[in-house]
């Protein structure tokens, strides 16, 4: 896989950045996405495909993309293919610390030091080239105000975007309504797309333990395996140690 191209974990971090605050949109559903919006990018690289609601690794070989590369390599050694909702609700500490460290490398963000309560050393990442963040939003603009089918990277850019709750952040307020409305009604158009982004909202509300099934008849309530609640997905980024005992925060 060439750099020429923005994976679609990139695109969906960029656009869950705030150009003035420097911290990005829904940090703890965004880590979430970033593992879903993985898989979607195997999927268009021809490394896996959608067995029902199961993930299967068609062709192991490398893509050249380090991060993406070790996604594959795990989902390989599982040996059978793994449900997607399982795969986005598995610890994945550091997700979005690996891809903010990628794109400043890449020169596309760039680290800005601070401090929290005048104490705790911070970092935000502010965005180098603002213009490129309003390309991948104008292509989400275009698919929702056209209504013209998008391409299956930016429906399955729309729908992961939906699926973290990046919607009021793109579309604010009761002007952005319809707008966010459209945005969700975009997870039609890429089957991938639209099976990792309900995996993601299936993990937020919780159903990570269990397939999707119908609805209990009425007077009946459904249980979870041995009535206990999924085990909720690791939050955040872990700390980075600085100057010993100091620990530095990732603005979120």
């Amino acid at each position: 896989m060439g750099r020429s191209r923005r994976t679609i974990p990139e695109e969906l971090l960029l656009l869950a950045l705030d150009p003035t605050t420097g911290t990005t949109a829904q940090p703890q559903s965004l880590d979430l996405g970033l593992a879903g919006a993985q898989l979607v990018e195997l999927a268009l690289a021809g490394r896996i495909a959608p067995d029902g609601d199961r993930i299967a690794v068609v062709a192991p070989r490398p893509t050249g993309d380090p991060t993406l590369d070790c996604a594959l390599e795990l989902l390989r050694r599982r040996g059978a293919p793994v449900r997607a909702v399982n795969w986005i609700g598995g610890p994945r500490l550091g997700l979005r610390q690996t891809y903010l460290s990628h794109l400043e490398r890449c020169g596309m963000v760039h680290a800005v030091e601070g401090q929290m309560c005048g104490v705790l050393p911070t970092t935000r990442y502010q965005a180098t080239d603002t213009a490129i963040s309003r390309e991948i939003k104008a292509r989400l603009d275009s698919a929702i105000r056209t209504g013209v089918p998008p391409d299956p990277r930016t429906a399955a850019l729309a729908a992961l975007a939906h699926a973290v709750g990046l919607g009021k952040h793109l579309y604010p307020g009761n002007e952005g309504r319809s707008s966010r409305s459209r945005l969700r009604d975009l997870i039609r158009h890429d089957p991938m797309g639209g099976l990792v982004a309900h995996a993601v909202m299936d993990v937020q509300n919780g159903a990570a333990a269990q397939p999707r099934r119908a609805p209990a008849p009425a007077g009946r309530q459904a249980a979870g395996p041995g009535g206990r609640p999924a085990p909720e997905p690791a939050r955040g980024v872990p700390a980075q140690p600085r100057h010993g005992s100091m620990a530095r925060a990732v603005a979120h």
